[in-house]
């Protein structure tokens, strides 16, 4: 949805019923807004996570740090009101398209280039403007998946992203589907797998960051992340996984010493310049999901 380098800039707006965000957004769009931006503060708070950036140091990146992060999720704050919006007058996936790219450009103006959050503008931005959609025709809709399939599926199964990116470029190399085919399935990670992981956690009784920290890891575990295809190729892909399994076998978070362990595997992880950006993407969804479904 942010292909910037196949999707013009000035792509005119359809005329289909849609309207722009009036400038105090309804309340339903700021309560959509609100939530994914705190999806995006809860993920990069989270810790351990290997490999990624976090309060505590910059993992695996030189360029970025949690200041960018937070730099990054202010400049898209309004992106998330506004495909609500849209997603609530079941507008043409074209125009999702441009406030995704135009939600690009604010990201890169405000980290002065460096790529935060493409991949969550793509899915949270596609999972708001569901929302939006639910909070127009009620709980029965289904799940925030189920309506980005059903309104956007066939235009999205048109859709070219950017060929240009790491996580493009390393889907089509290594023949994996990334976050194109994830959403086009209706996002089963998030409920087969990041879901169910998370809510267990917090039925037992432990704390939110234990709750992100399995849900990382159990996406960790299966997913094709194209972030660690693109860093450490099948290699570091294959390295990752197998930690997660490991770490999850051994009882993840109910594990006493599941901290130690964590931070072991963020240090192995550093060490290797591995960067599951995809798991964290999608733990952001979760955690998105998760608030507006209940």
């Amino acid at each position: 949805m942010t292909s910037s380098a196949v999707i013009p800039a000035v792509l005119p707006l359809p005329a289909q019923g849609w309207s722009s965000v009036p400038t105090a957004p309804p309340a339903y769009a700021r309560t959509i807004r609100n939530a994914a931006v705190r999806a995006l503060q809860e993920e990069v708070i989270t810790y351990p996570k290997p490999g990624l950036v976090s309060l505590v140091d910059t993992g695996s990146h030189a360029d970025m740090d949690a200041t960018t992060f937070a730099r990054s999720t202010l400049a898209l704050r309004h992106y998330f009101s506004r495909i609500a919006v849209a997603g609530a007058q079941s507008v043409p996936f074209a125009v999702l398209r441009r406030l995704g790219v135009e939600a690009e450009i604010g990201m890169l103006r405000a980290t002065r280039g460096i790529n935060t959050h493409r991949g969550a503008i793509f899915n949270l931005g596609l999972l708001a403007a569901a929302a939006g959609y639910r909070a127009q025709h009620g709980a029965g809709a289904g799940p925030l998946g189920a309506i980005v399939q059903a309104c956007w599926g066939e235009d999205l199964a048109r859709h070219r992203r950017d060929a240009a990116s790491h996580g493009s470029r390393a889907s089509a190399m290594h023949g994996v589907g990334g976050a194109k085919t994830e959403a086009l399935c209706g996002f089963p990670s998030l409920y087969e797998i990041a879901l169910p992981a998370y809510r267990s956690v917090l039925d037992a009784g432990l704390s939110a960051n234990q709750a992100r920290v399995q849900a990382f890891f159990a996406l960790l575990a299966r997913l094709d992340d194209t972030n660690l295809l693109h860093r450490g190729g099948v290699a570091g892909l294959a390295f990752a996984r197998a930690e997660a399994r490991r770490f999850l076998a051994a009882g993840g978070v109910h594990m006493p010493t599941w901290r130690t362990h964590a931070i072991a595997l963020h240090r192995a992880f550093c060490a290797r310049r591995l960067s599951p950006g995809g798991s964290a993407d999608l733990l952001a969804a979760c955690l998105l999901v998760h608030r507006i479904e209940g």
